[in-house]
Order: C-alpha cells, then structure tokens, then sequence
C-alpha cells in the first residue's frame, strides 16, 4: 500500500507541476512588463482615430516611457502622412510621436504605389523596405502586439 501512495504522490505533483507551467504559458505578461505594441493602419479615414488610440494608450500606461509603440502605414492611409497633404494636428502629433520613440515605417510598396520618396513623408518616418506586412509580422516575432482599427 505504501508504494502505491508513494506513486500516486509523484503522479499528482508532476500533474501539479505541468497544470502550473501551462497556467504560465497563457497567463497575461506581469503588470511590471513594458509592453511592446505595433499599430497598423491602412485606411485613410481611419488615421485620426489611430493617432487618438496611440495618445491614449500612453495615457493608460503613464507615459511613453512604460510601452514601446510601432506604427506601420500602408495603403490609402499613407496619404495622410504625405507632408503637402498633412493637416497642422496631424503633423504636430506625428511630430511628437516620433520625439517619445514611437517607431513610424512607411511601407515601401505603398509608397512606390503613391510615387511618393522618405523626403515627401512626414520627419521621422523610415521605409519598410521589404514591406508594410512584413515589417508588421518581425515585430509580431519580437513580441509586439498587433493592433489594427
């Protein structure tokens, strides 16, 4: 009988202990982890409303300082960020965006597509040389969370 409760203690602890590491695996980040985010936009009437959602997302965490921001632009909603056509708002919130970190990439296809060159963007955007999506998907195997409107 005592080999018997000797291994029925070693099932339920291994059973214990596997039950414990899938908790952690699906468990949300710790509360003390920064965050990393990527925003994707790709509709133009839908800009506004990303530049909104990103101020308030560092709104929540208390700053820049506490979450890493990504912006991938593609398709129509590049056009907003084409410097002749930016409204002032728009200009200053990229502006300072790009001051608190926030990675801006513009997709180089789309931008091929628009006959639009880095120096027509708004300061701060760099090229996604290889591609909107694709950039998107290497910060998705970084750990950035994927947000899209």
């Amino acid at each position: 009988m005592h080999r018997r409760s000797i291994l029925w203690g070693a099932v339920s602890g291994l059973g214990a202990l596997a039950g414990s590491r899938a908790r952690a695996a699906t468990e949300a980040p710790s509360p003390l982890a920064k965050l990393k985010v990527v925003y994707h936009p790709s509709d133009l009437d839908k800009v506004n409303f990303v530049l909104g959602n990103i101020q308030n997302h560092f709104d929540g965490v208390g700053g820049p300082e506490n979450v890493t921001i990504a912006l991938v632009v593609h398709g129509p909603a590049l056009r907003a960020f084409h410097s002749a056509a930016a409204n002032p708002d728009l200009s200053r919130r990229v502006q300072q965006f790009s001051g608190d970190g926030v990675e801006l990439a513009a997709c180089g296809n789309t931008m091929k597509s628009q006959n639009v060159s880095l120096k027509e963007l708004l300061p701060g955007f760099v090229v996604a040389d290889k591609g909107g999506v694709v950039r998107l998907a290497e910060l998705q195997s970084q750990g950035y969370l994927y947000l899209r409107p």
